[in-house]
Parts: structure tokens; C-alpha cells; sequence
């Protein structure tokens, strides 16, 4: 029995996601040959199940699938396009039970080569097996346990493809597409079967270090320091119109990379440290050979960045504009603040009223405290707007000048709200106790966490990216690359 579409009862409940349904139908009515079933569009049970995200029904009919009596139908059955939806899903455990239907290897390679997971980084890992034992569950652990099974399934997967009789074109896409992707284990396992293939080029005259180069694609590119021999190579290595890895680091980035990255400033400063990492790799010949066209590595990066450097200086200003305003207002209060002392002064010898209290010390140190940090960013987010912009300031000094004005912004924006509170406090401690604290718990600290949240977040970014950006390059492993 079909419907209109070509759909049979299995495919019914696989799109709806009605397990017990499809258990129904395949154990108990007798209807097993349903699972080799296809519709109008071509798709068994299995496929629509996968791509309708109802994971339980599509677990239940893998595992039938597997432990199908039909022996011929299951040897004529191809997984390829259920592996490769299951890898679009991030499935890959799925995919691997799967694998070994696979009929068109070349396909499953490159889909593996597009969605390849990252693995954990240092921080995500420490965190989870600090937190892992912790009677409750902690969403970011959880998250963190299923980024790590993803990483060894993909990798497990990778293995088992590369088992099958795979076309040499086949193996140059998916590590072209690899390289772009930044998926380093993808272009390590495909190195191992065909070492020969570094020196494949692509369309554009471009081997795989080259790409790297071109895509930002950090982990391909430290492949360099693992080679030997071939690693003198790629210091004077050029394409078909002579651009040496200098003007290959000198072009623009592609979006995707940049995207992500906060802020114009920001972006120009990775861009630079892409261009300086480079230049620190290649002769030092090749800092001023011309291409084809008669540019230095240098001429193309000031073309190729001419418009983001405008951005980069607009953002900069913008921000610095923003923050010196707030600046200035907490600058003014603190200084009102500070001479009109709550609770007044006294007639005998004009001291405040409260200087015996422990409160008004509190008090009167987050005005100093204050209002010298006011000043401190006020003056910093000046010298950004007064100031140069060349290329080479947003390496380091301008992210560094940035840095230094929201911290101390957020500085005086501590010491404002910890001086209003001693103040409410100091004036109505025995009238408002309750109430006092109720504002300190509801509006004070929510406040005060979003405030740091927002300036903390951009200024580690800052400082990560302005003092830790050497640590992206290098050699990741003793182990030889070719």
C-alpha cells in the first residue's frame, strides 16, 4: 500500500518520527521488506527518518537495517546517501554503522572532508573533567562529552573510508576541501595513503600548503614544521604568477574567516599576524619580490586591505567615542560625589559627618578608586581618537590602547555602583536594611555581571589576540609530516 507520494506505511512513520509504529510494522505485521523500500524521490524509510532529524526512528531502523535476514537485498543496498546525511547531521557514530553498504566512497570522503568536527581544545577539556563528576549536569559538560565522542566517531569514520578503493581525483578534492575546511586529521589521513599528493595543485596552481595559506587554515599550515625535507621547499615556493607565500598571505581573507571575528579592528589585526607569521617562515628575499604584476607582498596587502583599514579605523573610533562618553559621566559624578559627602560635614571643623563609619572609608576609596580610573580611560580612548592609523598599529598598540581604556572603564563602572550602594546604605541602614539588600541581590549584581560579561568578553579577545597569537603556529607534534 503507497500513498500519492510513492510512500509506503514505514515511510509514513519514519517522516513523523513514530517509532513504535515502525517497530509495529517491521516485527510484528511481517513487513521487513519495507526497509529496502523506496518512494518517488528514491528514499527508503531510513533516509527520511535521518532527514527529518527523528533520531530514535532512524537508530531503530539502522539496526534493523544491520540485522536484516534479507542478505540479498541488504548486499544490493547502498548507504552512501543515508552515511552522508547522517555526517551532514554530525551523526558519525550512525554513519560508521552504515559504512560498510557504502557503494560511492569518493562521495562519502568529501562529505566527510566538509563537516569533519573539531576535537576539544585545552580549556573545554580541563573544565570538563573538573566539573565531569559533579552531581548535577552541567549543560556546557554535556556539550563539551558529545564535542569529544563527535571528534573520535569522525575520526573512526575517516579511517573506515579510507579502507575502500577511492579515485585519486576523489582523494584531490576532499583534500583541497579539507584544507579550506581547516580539518587537519582529513589531510593527514588522505597524506598517509597518497604521500605524493602535497604536490597536487588545484585550479588555481595552488598545493595544499599554499590553500592553507590562502583560507587561513592554521592547522594545515603547521604541517610546515613537521616536515623535513620539503619544508625549505615552501620558503620559495611560488604559483603560475609568481606569488611567493607572502602574497598568497597578503590577499584578503575569505569572509568565513573573518566573520566571526569581532569587529574591523580586530579583523585587520589577524590578517596582520597571518602576514607577519609568514614573512617570518619565507626568505628573506621573498618580502620584496614582485609577482607577475609587479607587486611586493606588501603592495598587495595594503590594496587587498584598503577597505577593511577604513572599517577597522571607523570601529576604533566608534568605540573609543562610546566608551569616552561614559567615561566622562562617571568622571563628572565622582568629582560631584566627592564634594558633597553624604550625609553633609560637620559645623565644628567641616569633616564628614560619617568619617568614623567603616562604610564611608569604603565609600570614599571607591571615589578615589573611581574617578583616577575615569580619567585613566578617559584619556586612553583620547589618544585612539587623536591618534594615527596605519597598518601596522593595529597589530599591537591599538588593541592594546583599546584594552587598557575598558578595563579601566570597567574599573570606575565597579567603583560608581560599590559607592552608590555604601551611600543608600550609609544614609538609610536602619529605616531601608531589608530593602537595601533586596536592591544590592535584584538590580546591583545583575547589572553590575552584565556590564563585566560585555567588557570582559571583548577585552580577553583583545588581549588573547594581541599577546597569544604566535601560539596558533608552530609545531603541534613530534611526529614527521613527509
Amino acid at each position: 500500500m503507497r500513498n500519492s507520494e510513492g510512500s509506503t506505511l514505514l515511510h509514513v512513520a519514519a517522516i513523523v518520527g513514530y517509532t513504535e509504529a515502525a517497530k509495529m510494522l517491521v516485527q510484528h505485521h511481517g513487513c521487513h521488506y519495507m526497509l529496502f523500500e523506496k518512494d518517488n524521490e528514491g528514499q527508503t524509510p531510513l533516509n527520511r527518518a535521518l532527514s527529518n532529524m527523528h533520531t530514535d526512528t532512524y537508530i531503530y531502523l539502522s539496526d534493523e537495517y544491520l540485522n536484516s535476514p534479507n542478505v540479498e537485498k541488504l548486499d544490493m543496498f547502498d548507504s552512501t546517501e543515508i552515511v552522508v546525511n547522517a555526517i551532514s547531521s554530525k551523526d558519525y557514530d550512525s554513519a560508521c554503522k552504515m559504512a560498510e553498504f557504502i557503494k560511492d566512497p569518493d562521495t562519502v570522503l568529501m562529505a566527510v572532508a566538509q563537516n569533519f568536527p573539531q576535537n576539544v581544545n585545552k580549556i573545554e577539556r580541563h573544565k570538563m573533567l573538573l566539573f565531569a563528576h559533579v552531581p548535577v549536569k552541567l549543560k556546557f559538560v554535556e556539550d563539551t562529552q558529545r564535542k569529544e565522542k563527535a571528534y573520535r566517531d569522525a575520526n573512526r569514520l575517516l579511517r573506515l573510508i579510507t579502507t575502500f578503493r577511492i579515485t585519486s581525483t576523489a582523494y584531490k578534492n576532499a583534500i583541497f576541501e579539507a584544507t579550506r575546511q581547516n580539518a587537519v586529521e582529513v589531510v593527514k589521513e588522505i597524506v598517509s595513503q597518497f604521500p605524493n599528493i602535497i604536490w597536487n595543485s588545484n585550479e588555481d596552481g595552488h598545493n595544499i600548503i599554499q590553500h592553507a595559506v590562502i583560507n587561513r587554515s592554521e592547522n594545515v599550515y603547521n604541517l610546515l614544521y613537521q616536515m623535513s625535507e620539503h619544508k625549505n621547499t615552501y620558503r620559495t615556493i611560488k604559483d603560475p604568477f609568481k606569488n611567493n607565500l607572502l602574497h598568497l598571505a597578503a590577499r584578503l581573507a575569505p569572509e568565513k574567516k573573518l566573520d566571526p571575528i569581532s569587529g574591523a579592528a580586530l579583523q585587520i589585526q589577524q590578517e596582520l599576524q597571518w602576514f607577519k607569521e609568514v614573512e617570518s617562515f619565507v626568505c628573506p628575499l621573498n618580502v620584496i619580490q614582485k609577482n607577475s604584476f609587479g607587486e611586493t607582498p606588501q603592495m598587495v596587502f595594503t590594496k587587498e586591505h584598503k577597505k577593511l583599514l577604513i572599517e577597522g579605523e571607523k570601529w576604533m573610533k566608534e568605540a573609543a567615542q562610546s566608551c569616552s562618553i561614559t567615561a566622562v559621566l562617571i568622571t563628572t559624578i565622582m568629582f560631584a560625589a566627592a564634594i558633597t559627602v553624604p550625609g553633609g560635614n560637620k559645623q565644628d571643623g567641616g569633616m564628614p559627618v560619617f568619617d568614623n563609619k567603616f562604610l564611608f572609608s569604603v565609600f570614599a576609596t571607591c571615589i578615589y578608586w573611581s574617578f583616577m580610573a575615569s580619567i585613566a580611560s578617559l584619556l586612553t580612548f583620547l589618544s585612539i581618537l587623536i591618534g594615527r592609523f596605519s597598518e601596522q598599529d593595529f597589530l599591537f598598540k591599538l588593541p592594546l590602547k583599546l584594552s587598557i581604556g575598558l578595563a579601566t572603564l570597567l574599573l570606575s563602572t565597579i567603583g560608581t555602583l560599590i559607592a552608590f550602594f555604601t551611600t543608600w546604605t550609609l544614609l538609610f541602614s536602619t529605616k531601608y536594611i531589608i530593602l537595601n539588600y533586596f536592591t544590592l541581590v535584584a538590580w546591583i549584581i545583575p547589572f553590575a555581571a552584565s556590564i563585566t560579561t560585555s567588557q570582559m568578553s571583548l577585552m580577553s579577545e583583545l588581549i588573547i589576540r594581541s599577546i597569544y597569537w604566535k601560539s596558533r603556529f608552530g609545531r603541534r607534534s613530534d611526529e614527521p609530516f613527509c
